[in-house]
């Protein structure tokens, strides 16, 4: 099959080349790909580590070309959407049924591939921060792919929604399209305390966002896109002055059981126009280090869609 793989000789560190198709487990199925989304994570970090002549990439949308053989999963035909630690750049990958979701026929498979990683991060966090509704709830990094998931799940949630992102002016209507009812340019400019916080930045705007937490309240920490530390200042984790029983919690989607009905579900919102993708770049598979150059650039607000074949 053919397949992006990791090469650092070459531009961009990926090339179209050939490798053997994926034999599954029983557990598995085997997709054909015909879309797939880039995530800044794996293309920043997840490349750097990649060793020599793998295949990347984390989401995938398809086709369902063979059952699993021990009887789990969607038949043969069916269109899926799939997350794995590898393998999405690919006409085929081999994924555990139980992170594989079904997708409503005629669904844009570009718009359904942003799902597994964006969608069910946001999804997922949300859950982690418990009944949203009537509660105040912070997104940090708003203009991600995270980002922009989390604030319309939060507004479907019945949360008051505040979007953090570098540029209000120039984001703000599109935040607010999205369902949130401020935006802000930082934690810092939030004025009354939040109940969670949906954090996908790190360093200093974390250490921000908890200070702005109410008692009880929790920050997910999805995240990390700067390169900086988080340090606390000194007394910022006292419980005094009415702000006691606050929490900060780490996040790793692939550590979540029972993903597969997540992703069914939020490929059947995005099919509908329930929730939007936001794709920000989209082009054949042969174009892969354009799409890697404009995230490590941070040129993109939204998500990234390669079109497999």
């Amino acid at each position: 099959m053919r397949a992006l793989l990791v090469d650092r000789s070459v531009p961009g560190g990926l090339r179209l080349g050939e490798v053997r198709d994926p034999e599954p487990a029983p557990n598995q199925a085997l997709i054909r790909v015909t879309a797939t989304s880039l995530n800044h994570g794996e293309v920043k970090s997840g490349l750097e580590n990649a060793p020599e002549g793998t295949v990347p990439g984390w989401d995938a949308a398809g086709v369902v070309e063979r059952a699993a053989a021990d009887g789990s999963g969607p038949a043969v035909g069916t269109p899926v959407v799939t997350l794995a630690g590898d393998g999405a750049w690919a006409e085929f990958r081999a994924v555990d049924t139980e992170l594989i979701g079904t997708v409503p026929q005629g669904a844009d498979p570009g718009a359904v591939s942003t799902v597994p990683v964006a969608g069910a991060s946001a999804l997922r966090a949300l859950h982690r921060l418990g009944p949203v509704v009537g509660k105040r709830v912070l997104v940090t990094g708003a203009t991600g792919g995270v980002g922009r998931y989390a604030v319309q799940l939060a507004r479907l949630g019945g949360a008051h929604v505040t979007a953090s992102t570098g540029d209000p002016v120039a984001h703000g209507d599109g935040l607010r399209a999205l369902g949130a009812h401020e935006v802000v340019a930082g934690p810092s400019g939030i004025g009354d305390p939040v109940d969670g916080v949906v954090e996908l930045v790190g360093g200093r705007q974390l250490v921000d966002a908890f200070g702005k937490l109410a008692a009880g309240g929790t920050l997910v920490s999805v995240g990390h896109t700067t390169d900086e530390g988080e340090h606390f200042p000194f007394g910022a984790l006292l419980g005094d002055q009415g702000r006691h029983d606050r929490s900060v919690v780490t996040f790793f989607l692939l550590g979540c059981p029972g993903l597969a009905p997540d992703l069914t579900w939020l490929a059947g919102q995005v099919a509908t126009g329930a929730l939007a993708p936001r794709i920000s770049w989209r082009g054949g598979w042969d174009k892969a280090a354009e799409a890697v150059e404009a995230l490590l650039g941070r040129r993109l607000h939204g998500k990234a869609v390669l079109d497999i074949g």
